[in-house]
C-alpha cells in the first residue's frame, strides 16, 4: 500500500504544474460536499474537521459557490452578488482559507463553484456591486447584460441593457452575462485568479454552461490554467450536444457525464433493467473513444437528488459501486456518502487497489435478464461489477465488497487489507428528546424544509409477491393515517410513522409528500430517518440484554445501533425486529 500512496503524492505534486482542463489517466475520486440547504453539513468547519477521514478516500472535494450573496443564511450560491466578499452562509472567509488549507496539506484539492453564467445586484436587477483585489477593480455597466434577458422582462422593468444577443440559453431569475464583452471578459479572468490564488482553490466546476458559448470556458482556463476544470452541461441535445460541448472548450475542460445519469436512472430503476447499461457505449461520454478522460460520472447532485423525477431512488449503494468500477471520474453526493459510507469507501479503495483511471480499458460488458456484468482494466489488475443475478464466471477474481444486487471482485493476489480494515459507522446524529421508544413497528421521519406537511409512508416486503404491507390493494402514494406529528429539530419537522396493523414488520421504506420521496430505505424498526437515510436507532427499544442463538437463521437480519446491516456473526449490540441483542 504504501508504493501506491506515494504515487497518490506524486500526482498531486505534478498537478500543480498543469496548465488547464482534466488530466489524463487520472485515478482520483470528487466528493461533492454538499446537497441543497445542506447548510449544516457543509459549513466550512464541519467539512475542516472531517479532513483526516475524506482525505482518506477522496482526492478532490467541490463545494458551493462561496461568495457573499446579501445573506448569511438559506442561499446555496446560484444567484450570486459579491465574487471577493467570501463570507456566506457556510461560514467566513477565514473558516473557508483555512479548510483548503488543511484539506491540500493532506492531499485533497478543492473545487469552486464558478457561477459566471449570470450575476444579481446588490439591492435592484442590475446593480452589481464594484469590488477591488490586489489592486485591480472590477467595475460593470448595463452594457455587460445581455440585451434580451430574460426574455426581455429586464428591458421592460426600466433596465436599458445593451449588450450582445446570448450566445446559449437565457437564465431567468438573474443578470445574464455578456460573454462578448471585453469588460465581462476582463472581470471574470480576475475572479477565477482570485479564486486560485488568494482563496487557495485549485479547479473550478463551471455552472449552467449551456447559458453560454463554450468558447468562453476555453478563454478563461487558458488564462487561469486551473489543474481541473467540469462544465455542468445540462442540455436536452443528448451524447452529441456533451461531446461538442468538450470539444468547444479546446479540450481544457470536462464534463459531468449527464447522459449516463440517465442511464443509470433507467437502468438501476429495477433490476430487470441492469442490462440496459450495456448501452453506456453508445449513450454515455465515458463511453465515447477518446472522451472518458473528460468524463465526471455522478448518480445524483444537489439538483438531481433534490427532484423526484431526476432522482435516482432505488440501488443507490449498487449504482455507486458501478461508477467506481467504470472510468471517467467518479464524483460521490454527499448524502449518499453520509448513508452509504462503509459500502463507498471500500469501493473506493477496491478502485485505487485494481489501478483504475479515468481512461481504463473496458474489457467485459454482458446483460442478462435480471442482470449485468462489466470488466474494468486498472493499472494493477482488473475489477469485475457482477450487478443482480448473473451467470459470469468469477475464476481468477476475488470477491472485494458486495451489498444489495451487487459484487465486486477483483484480480486475486492484490492486496485487500485495507478493504477488510473498514469498520461499522458510528451515528454521529443527536436525537431530540421527544424521539422516545414506541411498542411494535414504528420510524421517525425528519422532514427536508422544502418539503409539504403531508407525509405518506409506502412500505414493502422486498421478497414477497403480496409486497405491500397495507396490502395488495395499497396505491401510490401510500397511507398518511398512522403519521403524526411529533416535534422539531433544527427547524425541521420531525413526524412518527406508527404502524396500526397486525402484519410484520417490512423490509424497505419510502417517505413522501405526494410530489418529494426519498430513495428506497432498508427499513430498521425504531429507526430516525432524514433524507439522507436511516442516521440512528432509538436506544432502549426493549429493555432485554440476551444472548440469541439465532445466528444461522436467515430471517433475522441484524443491525447496529447506526441502523447498518450486519453479518450475523457481528459482536456487540445488535438490532433484531426491533428487539436488541448481545450477540
Amino acid at each position: 500500500m504504501r508504493k501506491i500512496y506515494l504515487t497518490l503524492i506524486t500526482i498531486f505534486c505534478t498537478l500543480n504544474i498543469l496548465a488547464q482542463g482534466w488530466p489524463a489517466n487520472y485515478g482520483g475520486v470528487m466528493l461533492q460536499g454538499f446537497y441543497w440547504d445542506s447548510y449544516t453539513d457543509t459549513q466550512w468547519s464541519n467539512l475542516e474537521n472531517q479532513a483526516d477521514t475524506l482525505s482518506k478516500y477522496f482526492n478532490l472535494i467541490w463545494v458551493p459557490q462561496s461568495g457573499y450573496c446579501n445573506t448569511y443564511t438559506n442561499q446555496m450560491g446560484y444567484a450570486d452578488i459579491w465574487w471577493f466578499n467570501q463570507n456566506s452562509c457556510f461560514g467566513t472567509d477565514r473558516e473557508l482559507k483555512s479548510m483548503i488549507t488543511t484539506f491540500k496539506g493532506k492531499g485533497l484539492l478543492t473545487i469552486a463553484d464558478v457561477v459566471i453564467n449570470h450575476k444579481n445586484g446588490k439591492t435592484n436587477w442590475c446593480d452589481f456591486p464594484t469590488e477591488t483585489w490586489n489592486g485591480q477593480t472590477m467595475n460593470w455597466s448595463l452594457a455587460d447584460i445581455c440585451a434580451g434577458d430574460d426574455n426581455g422582462k429586464t428591458k421592460a422593468a426600466g433596465y436599458n441593457v445593451t449588450g450582445a444577443a446570448d450566445t446559449g440559453d437565457d437564465f431567468d431569475g438573474c443578470r445574464d452575462l455578456d460573454h462578448t464583452s471585453l469588460n465581462v471578459q476582463k472581470n471574470i479572468k480576475l475572479y477565477l485568479h482570485f479564486l486560485e490564488e488568494e482563496m487557495g482553490y485549485s479547479g473550478f466546476r463551471y455552472d449552467m454552461t449551456g447559458g453560454y458559448a463554450p468558447k468562453y470556458t476555453q478563454l478563461y482556463n487558458e488564462d487561469a490554467k486551473p489543474a481541473f476544470s467540469v462544465g455542468e452541461y445540462w442540455r436536452s441535445d443528448g451524447i452529441n450536444g456533451l461531446k461538442n460541448w468538450v470539444d468547444g472548450t479546446g479540450k481544457t475542460s470536462a464534463a459531468f457525464d449527464f447522459e449516463l445519469k440517465w442511464l443509470i436512472n433507467s437502468a438501476f430503476s429495477s433490476t430487470s433493467n441492469f442490462k440496459n447499461l450495456a448501452d453506456y457505449t453508445s449513450k454515455a461520454l465515458i463511453g465515447q473513444d477518446g472522451y472518458s478522460q473528460y468524463a465526471v460520472t455522478f448518480v445524483d447532485n444537489h439538483d438531481t437528488g433534490r427532484e423526484s423525477s431526476e432522482a435516482l431512488h432505488a440501488n443507490i449503494e449498487a449504482a455507486n459501486a458501478y461508477i467506481l468500477t467504470m472510468p471517467g471520474t467518479p464524483c460521490i453526493f454527499l448524502s449518499h456518502w453520509k448513508a452509504y459510507k462503509k459500502a463507498i469507501k471500500k469501493l473506493i479503495l477496491a478502485r485505487r487497489i485494481a489501478g483504475i483511471t479515468n481512461q481504463s480499458t473496458v474489457f467485459y460488458s454482458e446483460g442478462e435478464d435480471n442482470g449485468y456484468s462489466v470488466g474494468v482494466k486498472g493499472n494493477n489488475g482488473s475489477a469485475l461489477l457482477l450487478l443482480g443475478t448473473t451467470t459470469t464466471s468469477t475464476d481468477g477474481y476475488e470477491l472485494a465488497c458486495e451489498g444489495e444486487n451487487y459484487k465486486l471482485y477483483i484480480t486475486k493476489g492484490l492486496d485487500l487489507t485495507a478493504i477488510n480494515e473498514v469498520g461499522d459507522e458510528k451515528s454521529t446524529i443527536t436525537l431530540p428528546s421527544f424521539v422516545t421508544a414506541q411498542e411494535g413497528t414504528y420510524a421517525y421521519f425528519e422532514e427536508p424544509s422544502t418539503w409539504s406537511n403531508t407525509i405518506n409512508v409506502w412500505a414493502w416486503y422486498s421478497n414477497a409477491t403480496n409486497d405491500n404491507l397495507y396490502g395488495s390493494t395499497a396505491k401510490w402514494p401510500g397511507v398518511s393515517t398512522d403519521v403524526t406529528y411529533a416535534g422539531e429539530n433544527n427547524g425541521k419537522k420531525v413526524f412518527l410513522w406508527k404502524y396500526s396493523g397486525t402484519n410484520n414488520a417490512p423490509d424497505k421504506i419510502i417517505f413522501n409528500d405526494g410530489t418529494n420521496q426519498t430513495n428506497d430505505f432498508d427499513f430498521v424498526n425504531g429507526s430516525y430517518y432524514t433524507i439522507d437515510g436511516s442516521q440512528a436507532v432509538v436506544t432502549g427499544i426493549r429493555k432485554i440484554t440476551v444472548t440469541t442463538n439465532k445466528k444461522n437463521d436467515s430471517d433475522n437480519k441484524r443491525y447496529n445501533l447506526s441502523g447498518q446491516r450486519v453479518p450475523p456473526d457481528y459482536k456487540g449490540i445488535v438490532i433484531v425486529k426491533g428487539k436488541k441483542y448481545i450477540n
